[in-house]
This record gives C-alpha cells, structure tokens and sequence, in this order.
C-alpha cells in the first residue's frame, strides 16, 4: 500500500476524480442539453480518459460503479485501459448521504453493508485505491454529533479497505456552501480533520497508507470580500499542519464548488508555501471537467477540442502544484 500511496502522490501528476454518480452526472448533462443516458455517461467518460498525453499528468484516476465496468469503443475495459496507460484506478465505495435519527439536521455517509464484499470486487477490476466522502457544514464544531459518526464510518471504511491492500483515500470535505469566511472554513477542517485523523489512529488504520482528500479554507460561495488565494494558502496549511499528523501518506486537494480558475490559483499559493509535512497534490473533478463537458455538449465533432482542453486545465493544475502557475498561463494555454 505504501507503493501505491508513494505512486499516487508523484511529484509532477495528479488524481482526477471521474466518479460523479447517475444523478449528479445526468443533471449536468440536463443542463446542458445532453441526454442523460448511461451511453452518453460512457462516451464522456471515454473522451475524458483516452484524452492524447493525459497519462503524462495523472498518476491515478477514481471511477464510479458504473464506469469501472464500462468499456472504451474499441471494447476495452476502462480499468484496463488506464493500466495500459501506467495510471492507477481507483474506485467510490461510499453510497451517498442519509441522514439517521439519532443525528438531527445532519447527515452521514452510508455504505458499510457489504463494504468488504464489494471492495473485493473491485480490486479484481483492478482498483488500488478507493476513496469514501463524508461532509461536515461550516458552524458545526466538534460537538456536532454529525461529524463523530462520519469520522467512525470513515475510519471502519479505512480499515475494510486496508485489509484487502487497497488504499483508503479518506475524504471528510468542508461544504463551500454559504456566506462564511475563510477563516470560518479554517476553524471547520481543523475540527473536522482532527477528529477523523484520531479516529483512524484510534481504528489501528495506518496512516502512513491513507491519503486525506481536503477541502481548502475558503470563503463560501455567497460571501462578501472574498479571501485572495494567499489567504487561502495561508489558511489552508495552517489548519492541516495543527490537524493532521506528519505520518500522512498524502494529502490531496479537492476543488469543491470553485471555478477553475480559483482552484489552481488556491493550489498554486499552497505548493508555494512548501516543504510540508507530507506530499500534496490535487484530486479534481469539476474544476477540471466543468470545461469540458461544456465544450463538448455530447457531440462528436466537439470531441478534439474537449480533449484539449481537457489537457490544457489538467497541465495548469500540474503547473499550479509545482508552484509554478500564473494567470497569463489562462491566456496562452
């Protein structure tokens, strides 16, 4: 497993999160007048993971159910194909929100019955690594009781995943939704992140084999003023530094409801406060694909210039975790 946390967090790649489920992924295909059928869902994926020289840029890339048994045209699993590609597949074993009567106004994340059954089977489709969300509200604090339930379901998931060698990728996000401030979401991942972290210690979940995938400490949605990406940088690696431990495998962003642009601008000004105590990079999904799928709108002939882009938004999220990002890069690819 340690192999597999060291291939993932390769400097220089990063991991895209392919695995919206049904719904999400056919009500952004509905907005964009793309029939939401279970071919459209293949063919984009399709386009997505055979896009030319992605495999220069992505060490790892998460599926859904669906797509893990889904094929390329040419009749080729998709698992298969990105092995092919010397990326590792990884799959989302959680099975989305529900909110239980001993947790009011709260909601957790379900998928424990049959876990073990179920990863199993994947790694035999070939996934290495399988990641599990749980989300927690700005303003909910350690005694939300919302939260300790997560941290338990994420550490007994960690645990199901480890036993069969496959590699947890832990992932308690903090909602962008709101008007709070970023110092507001700094107080809320420590919280939140801290309690999952000794809750996987306190499991016997070896962290030197996980990897945290984390919300950055941004303002929500709806506020006023913002904070600048170096705020957000500076927020965001304090947080984690207080709450996770040095032993982390990893530690990978998610873009969570920013722009595209915000997002590698937020990821820049964090590699650039680097050496951290563990190796980060990020694991987008609609920073990278709002783009493409947009460009695409389900027809063939888009299909050149949505790989493309595709590209050029995974090489600037390379280039932003490295440091190395700049506006002008937006301008001139």
């Amino acid at each position: 497993m340690k192999k597999i946390v060291t291939a993932l967090m390769e400097q220089g790649k990063g991991i895209l999160a392919a695995d919206e489920s049904n719904p999400t992924a056919n009500e952004r295909f509905s907005a964009l007048g793309i029939e939401p059928t279970e071919e459209n869902r293949r063919r984009y994926r399709e386009l997505l993971l055979t896009t030319p020289g992605i495999e220069k840029y992505l060490s790892g890339v998460i599926l859904y159910d669906e797509t893990i048994r889904q094929k390329t045209t040419q009749g080729v699993s998709f698992p298969e194909w990105l092995q092919s590609q010397n990326i590792l597949v990884g799959i989302k074993v959680d099975e989305g929100l529900e909110e239980i009567p001993e947790v009011q106004n709260g909601k957790v994340t379900k998928g424990l019955d049959g876990l073990g059954k179920r990863v199993k089977e994947y790694t035999e489709m070939g996934a290495v690594f399988a990641k599990w969300r749980a989300v927690a509200v700005v303003g909910d604090g350690y005694a939300d009781p919302a939260i300790k339930e997560n941290a338990k379901r994420l550490a007994e998931y960690a645990s199901v995943c480890q036993e069969h060698s496959v590699v947890p990728m832990v992932e308690p996000e903090v909602l962008m939704d709101g008007t709070h401030s970023a110092e507001d979401a700094e107080g809320a991942i420590i919280e939140t992140v801290a309690i999952v972290c000794d809750q996987l210690q306190q499991s016997g979940v070896a962290l030197e084999a996980v990897i945290l995938k984390t919300a950055m400490s941004v303002s929500g949605k709806e506020a006023v003023g913002r904070a600048d990406a170096d705020e957000v940088a500076e927020r965001t690696v304090r947080a984690l530094k207080t709450a996770v431990p040095d032993t982390m495998g990893g530690v990978v962003f998610l873009s969570g409801g920013q722009s595209p642009e915000e997002a590698v601008k937020n990821l820049n000004a964090i590699a650039r406060l680097e050496p951290h105590p563990w190796p980060i990079t990020f694991s987008f999904s609609r920073a990278l694909q709002s783009p493409v799928l947009a460009e695409w709108k389900g027809k063939d002939e888009n299909a050149d210039e949505a790989q493309a882009l595709f590209l050029r938004r995974v090489a600037l999220a390379i280039a932003a975790d490295s440091g190395a990002y700049s506006e002008s890069m937006e301008a001139f690819g």
